[in-house]
């Protein structure tokens, strides 16, 4: 991790937590996150306990993510959930193009790009994942494949809106699966993914852009991917369900 860069630590509920688990979750961790600046540290929920996590977190540096967005802002659109609304209702960060949206709901480049590109217009910071399609890791860092969504997500936005940006780099396989990448494996991308920023735009950009790892993050791993140069947060799924485990990380990104 690159000290001139905060590190973010993102809990990602995904369709987890009934809405009595909410408050008391937010209760759990606001304190100890109010105690610590050296950290960024959201939350994504639900679009249904969007409003009331906003609700809950006002005034603290705790953040508020949406798990995504559509690329209008309002329209015959049934089912989705519009970028101006979120920003609206107090939204810092928005996902998008997570695995699990281009999966199972058919994410395409193209769409990451008009999200990205919405969620900037209307003031939202967008945490744009990359997936690593393979079966098992062969030892070689992120192939061209995923080079090609970065540049197809980030096509026509702009060195200053690439502020606001932040990339997710996480490997399929490793999603869910209990079986996190090396810290070395996932530098070797978070490098790469910085040096096409670097060719895209420039150096002192790609220098300044968040790199996210995100797979089977977990108590026991999460301090080797700060310790890389590359690496400047981590994304969480399983492990951040419970608010005590997450209060954990984000001591440990504290510490990095």
């Amino acid at each position: 991790m690159n000290n001139n860069r905060r590190p973010l630590v993102l809990a990602n509920w995904k369709m987890n937590m009934e809405p009595q688990e909410v408050g008391p979750y937010l209760d759990t961790i606001l304190p100890e996150v109010e105690k610590d600046t050296d950290a960024d540290v959201a939350v994504a929920g639900q679009d249904l306990y969007l409003a009331q996590m906003v609700a809950k977190v006002k005034g603290s540096q705790l953040a508020i993510a949406a798990q995504d967005a559509h690329w209008e802002d309002q329209g015959a659109f049934t089912g989705e959930t519009s970028p101006k609304a979120l920003s609206t209702i107090g939204v810092s960060y928005v996902m998008i193009g997570h695995f699990e949206r281009r999966k199972f709901f058919n994410e395409t480049d193209e769409r990451v790009n008009l999200k990205t590109k919405a969620a900037l217009k209307n003031g939202l910071k967008p945490i744009v994942d990359l997936d690593e399609d393979l079966s098992a890791y062969d030892g070689q860092a992120i192939d061209q494949v995923e080079l090609s969504q970065l540049k197809k997500a980030l096509t026509g936005i702009s060195e200053e809106e690439m502020k606001d940006v932040t990339i997710a780099y996480e490997p399929t396989w490793a999603i869910g699966s209990g079986e996190a990448a090396s810290a070395e494996q996932a530098e070797k991308s978070a490098a790469l993914i910085r040096a096409s920023l670097a060719n895209l735009y420039n150096q002192d950009l790609a220098n300044q852009t968040r790199i996210l790892y995100g797979g089977s993050v977990n108590t026991s791993n999460a301090a080797s991917f700060f310790k890389q140069a590359d690496i400047d947060g981590i994304l969480v799924g399983k492990a951040a369900l419970n608010p005590q485990t997450f209060l954990d990380l984000i001591d440990i990104a504290q510490q990095a």
